[in-house]
């Protein structure tokens, strides 16, 4: 692979999906819309040189050392040099554990390390191929690419597996469906004419939504026009932020405004909050009276009753109490 670009030896630079409402036809991308699962994972470029594999994260980050069972598989099982697009999942049983994935990533003791792997075994699911041998096969189609890959694929056992791919609309809104109780986050949708574009978003999403009720417990912005609501929900005693909005329309912020009021000095929440929303800085909050409840569009993907992603406002419930919500696990 000498020959491949400096960005092909990794860290690899990946293509990412943009967030879409409506599943796009059959005709609805270049040449062709193919559907494939989304997997509630982690993002993995994995890049096979002289018989030596590591894994990147889509952040560019070298997490080799900490899936040590999924590289020797891959090891095992790659008999060419390339270089792969997928996802790490954990599986307990036949759904997605994104929690057990999640201590994978934190626990940073090889012993720790050592002692999960075969207690939380990781899999890897691949979707696309970059570079077979020395050659760059990201000019080429989908349609090539995907040829290309399903050839390196046809031996795989698991913990290796082949992302499957569909062209027929309806057996994907099926598989919608069918592999929600699964944990698959929903459908990532791909022309079948278009070329491996890394850092762009040519690629789109379709995920899974559901509302749920949640209650407003602080907000950033100002109180009488918020920005973002913080929402929370009560385990026990103990009111416990579990996710954030996306940025409120004109109007929504508006209406919530009103029935918004400055918090006591009795509030549990900080006056700010660490959190990955800013990239690992503190987010200044303005707290409220946790009295209002709102309904939220949510991703599917929860960690531990907790969004990892922005949930978007769908209405004020004003005839709901606090005490109507069901707390941290109760409607899971």
């Amino acid at each position: 692979m000498a020959k491949l670009a400096p960005d092909l030896l990794g860290p690899v630079a990946l293509e990412l999906a943009r967030a879409v409402e409506q599943l796009p036809g059959q005709h609805g991308m270049p040449g062709g819309a193919r559907y494939e699962l989304k997997w509630d994972g982690f993002r993995a470029g994995v890049v096979r040189r002289d018989g030596e594999v590591r894994l990147w994260s889509r952040n560019g980050r070298d997490f080799t050392a900490k899936f040590p069972d999924v590289q020797a598989a891959l090891e095992a099982q790659l008999t060419t040099d390339c270089v792969l697009d997928g996802e790490l999942v954990v599986w307990t049983g036949d759904r997605l554990d994104f929690d057990a994935l999640q201590q994978r990533m934190v626990n940073t003791a090889a012993t720790v390390r050592r002692r999960l792997a075969p207690t939380q075994p990781a899999s890897f699911v691949a979707f696309d191929v970059l570079a077979v041998g020395d050659v760059d096969v990201r000019p080429m189609r989908w349609t090539a690419r995907r040829q290309r890959l399903e050839a390196l694929a046809g031996r795989w056992v698991p913990p290796l597996q082949l992302s499957p791919v569909t062209a027929d609309i309806d057996e994907a809104r099926e598989w919608l469906d069918a592999f929600k109780s699964s944990g698959v986050e929903g459908l990532v949708v791909k022309g079948a004419s278009t070329r491996y574009q890394p850092g762009r978003r040519d690629w789109v999403k379709v995920k899974h939504r559901e509302t749920m009720d949640a209650i407003v417990g602080a907000v950033t912005g100002s109180l009488r026009a918020p920005e973002v609501l913080v929402i929370g929900r009560y385990r026990g005693k103990d009111l416990e932020v579990i996710g954030r909005t996306v940025k409120l329309k004109d109007a929504q912020a508006a209406e919530i405004g009103k029935l918004l009021k400055p918090a006591g000095a009795r509030h549990p929440w900080p006056d700010e909050i660490a959190t990955h929303w800013g990239k690992g800085s503190k987010t200044p909050l303005i707290k409220v009276q946790p009295r209002s409840v709102v309904e939220v569009a949510a991703d599917a993907a929860l960690q531990a009753g907790h969004f990892r992603h922005p949930v978007r406002l769908v209405r004020i419930r004003a005839e709901l109490h606090p005490i109507d919500v069901p707390q941290i696990g109760e409607d899971s």
